[in-house]
């Protein structure tokens, strides 16, 4: 069968692409930015990858008319304020240009709606469910409460508070009601869903076996890690503060926070169960689903991160316009060393960020992220998805991978930082060298103050940086 997958590049979508083709499907994938997507080379004989852009009517001429089903997993939530109408765009588009497909069927992966108040972000959710229900396809829509999973945005924000708080002081909702379920069974049902006949024109609920307040699943999770947590909730704490409080603890966006905390204050559980038996999915419990998470977390196994999706960063970008570094108008920080092991050299490249820091003045690029962080930039709390591997499109701290290739060696990384400019880290071996390049475009007399009151610090980071990642692998030292 030929499958239209969109969301390719997201967080559900790179775990559901592996499984549609080992059932044998012919896997026809949208993404906005054809320099993004590096899917793995097992995969691509399987695949085709189109450009496509849901909110440009145009592009969606790309998409083959031959097809039997499709997965709807576009989301816009964070990316605007206006996400609701930017995602009621998204889906009339696709709605109407389906429409003239020969799809049997739309899979639509969607959130628990069964509150009469919603948030507007599960208004948004219910509203693209309303607008697919009028293809002329059959629509099954799924709809899943918070979903646990390595990577997955709601087990890194939860991660984040247990771990880094022993004592919280709460808002009240915390102690809303929910049922969540893990990716591995969220796949399942995705998996079973697609042209079963038995689902076709019907929306169902999906959830793991517990109903959980928020706070429970915190000291559940304390509970598999080992830690002792005390949790206090207090009443007085606006949805502003609550946001701050969620944006600065975790490696949420400030965006995110907000649309978070209003829909936390919805219970989001699941009427029944039906389909459980319907597709013969029994999703697991919530703490086995968070021992199964530490056990990919703990072999590097990570299939796809929230975080490396555009909605963890402050900044819009289109990949492919910022590859080409600048040259006019440009301040440059250049940096060069020669080695003996291109292998070691490359591999301390490959590794760099996260938990592995940057080499030389950790304390420095923690005041820096700690900086952005107050300025509503990402910080540093991305971290990175692998310790060793990088794909175009990743998060790695306040950074995003725009250009990667081990066997060139040359790595090129774009700042998601707030800055008054735009800038770009890039590291590229020539035969027995490593050259280091720092390149800052200033917008205007404020981007050029900056670069001046940083140059200081520039003998310490860059310098130090450049020099341990060759360290004890040096032939000669080069003047910089």
């Amino acid at each position: 069968m030929k499958i239209l997958l969109t969301g390719a590049t997201g967080y559900i979508g790179k775990r559901l692409l592996p499984v549609l083709i080992k059932n044998g499907h012919q896997v026809v994938c949208c993404v906005r930015d054809l320099n993004r997507y590096h899917p793995p080379a097992s995969l691509k004989p399987f695949i085709e990858i189109i450009k496509v852009d849901f909110l440009d009517e145009d592009s969606l001429r790309n998409i083959p008319k031959e097809i039997d089903a499709a997965y709807y997993l576009i989301h816009s939530m964070s990316n605007s304020t206006e996400y609701d109408k930017l995602e009621e765009i998204a889906a009339t588009n696709f709605k109407n240009y389906l429409s003239n497909t020969t799809a049997k069927q739309v899979i639509y992966l969607s959130g628990i709606v069964n509150e009469d108040n919603l948030s507007k972000h599960l208004k948004s959710r219910k509203n693209v469910e309303d607008i697919l229900g009028k293809g002329l396809f059959s629509l099954t829509t799924l709809r899943a409460g918070i979903i646990m999973g390595s990577g997955s945005a709601s087990f890194e924000i939860i991660r984040d508070l247990v771990e880094k708080l022993p004592v919280m002081i709460t808002p009240k909702w915390l102690n809303t009601k929910c049922q969540p379920i893990g990716i591995r069974d969220v796949i399942k049902f995705l998996e079973k869903s697609l042209l079963n006949e038995n689902v076709f024109n019907q929306n169902f609920d999906i959830g793991g076996p517990n109903i959980l307040s928020y706070k429970e699943m915190l000291l559940d999770f304390a509970k598999v890690r080992g830690l002792k947590r005390w949790i206090y909730t207090v009443p007085v704490m606006t949805p502003r503060l609550s946001s701050y409080w969620l944006y600065f603890v975790t490696s949420t966006s400030y965006k995110l926070a907000v649309s978070l905390v209003e829909s936390m204050k919805v219970e989001v559980v699941c009427r029944d169960n039906r389909i459980n038996q319907l597709l013969e999915v029994h999703p697991e419990a919530y703490k086995k689903t968070i021992e199964r998470a530490f056990l990919k977390i703990e072999s590097n196994q990570i299939v796809s991160s929230w975080k490396d999706s555009q909605i963890s960063g402050v900044k819009k970008i289109k990949i492919s316009d910022f590859v080409d570094v600048p040259v006019f108008g440009c301040f440059k920080d250049i940096r060069k060393r020669d080695f003996l092991s291109r292998e070691e050299v490359v591999n301390k490249i490959w590794s760099i960020g996260g938990d592995n820091g940057w080499y030389c003045a950790n304390v420095l690029w923690r005041l820096r992220g700690f900086i952005d962080k107050l300025f509503g930039g990402v910080g540093l709390r991305r971290g990175r998805t692998n310790e060793k591997h990088l794909e175009v499109g990743d998060a790695l701290d306040f950074w995003r991978v725009l250009y990667v290739n081990k066997s060139e060696g040359k790595l090129l990384l774009f700042a998601e930082m707030k800055l008054p400019g735009e800038a770009w880290l890039e590291f590229r071996i020539e035969d027995d060298t490593l050259i280091q390049t720092a390149t800052f475009r200033p917008h205007g007399l404020l981007g050029r103050l900056y670069w001046y009151s940083v140059v200081p610090f520039h003998g310490i980071v860059f310098k130090g940086m450049i020099n341990e990642i060759t360290k004890h692998n040096k032939l000669a030292t080069r003047p910089t």
